[in-house]
């Protein structure tokens, strides 16, 4: 299953992006008799995750991330590859994974993965034509 797969594929490094991105770890819990739950309760035991069983655990969850979110606001806070990405984005323009892959010189893979943290702190979205920054930028 998928939360097998995350659990002892990305273990190593789910607490250290957590982390980094200054987010709280949720897990919602299975049954302890179904394999498709050895993922969360993984998280839960070994990484600290919050065990979430409710949407309003979930809305706190939220809220703690909300209020423990890093921003990005200044070039000088980010990394090399956010920059790479961000310049390859447009505010106008929606742009597809491939294509920043592409003007950014880095792989869709990592692009990805981007895209993923510049989306936790505000700075891109995603829509149903692509990618594209919320706001002009300082370069």
């Amino acid at each position: 299953s998928m939360n097998c797969w995350l659990a002892c594929h990305l273990r190593p490094r789910i607490k250290s992006v957590a982390s980094s991105l200054a987010r709280p770890l949720g897990a919602v819990p299975g049954p302890v008799t179904s394999a498709a739950s050895a993922g969360c309760h993984r998280l839960i035991r070994e990484f600290d995750a919050v065990c979430v069983t409710t949407a309003d655990e979930m809305a706190e969850l939220a809220t703690l991330r909300d209020s423990a979110a890093p921003s990005l606001t200044t070039p000088s806070d980010r990394s090399s590859d956010e920059t790479r990405v961000l310049d390859a984005m447009s505010t106008r323009a929606a742009r597809d994974v491939s294509d920043i892959a592409a003007r950014s010189g880095l792989s869709v893979i990592r692009v990805t993965s981007v895209l993923g943290a510049l989306d936790l702190s505000g700075v891109v979205r995603a829509g149903e034509r692509g990618w594209q920054t919320l706001a002009r930028r300082s370069r």
